[in-house]
Formats: structure tokens, C-alpha cells, sequence
């Protein structure tokens, strides 16, 4: 088993990946919705500003973790090869 204080550290690469997912998704989630509102035209009984949003943000939310799932499998072999070493 590995030492408490291994087990706290973080690759510095996730973590950076992470906080540029995160402020992605943040773009994504608070800057449609602040344009949107200039869409002023209605589809259906809806403004045309919130399927964009709804459509949009959801698209984007796949997206990122999407990037996020193969991203961490290209740094996972990184880490099982590590892992395989010292069980052994």
C-alpha cells in the first residue's frame, strides 16, 4: 500500500487540465447565457436565445467530457507502467 503523502500528490498536468475544462465550462455555461438574450426572435412558444443556451451548453458539457475521457487515457498508461513497477 502507498504512503498517505503519495497518495496526496497530483500530477500537475490533471490538474491543469481540469482547471481548463472547468473554466471552459463556466465560458460556456455564463456566456451564452448573457448573449443569448440578444437572440430576440421566437422558435415555437420559446425565445430563439433559450435553445441556444439549453442546445448549446449541453453540446459543449458532452465536449468536455469527451476531451476529458481521452485526455486521461492518453495519461493513464503514463501512470499504470508506474503502477505496474512497484507491485511487482
Amino acid at each position: 500500500m502507498a504512503a498517505p503523502d503519495v497518495l496526496e500528490k497530483h500530477d500537475p498536468r490533471v490538474l491543469r487540465l481540469k482547471a481548463v475544462l472547468l473554466a471552459v465550462w463556466a465560458l460556456v455555461s455564463f456566456g451564452t447565457l448573457f448573449f443569448a438574450r440578444d437572440l430576440q426572435f421566437a422558435v415555437g412558444a420559446w425565445q430563439f436565445g433559450y435553445w441556444v443556451a439549453a442546445q448549446g451548453a449541453l453540446i459543449a458539457f458532452i465536449a468536455i467530457v469527451a476531451i476529458y475521457a481521452w485526455a486521461m487515457a492518453r495519461l493513464a498508461p503514463e501512470d499504470s507502467i508506474a503502477d505496474e513497477e512497484g507491485d511487482g
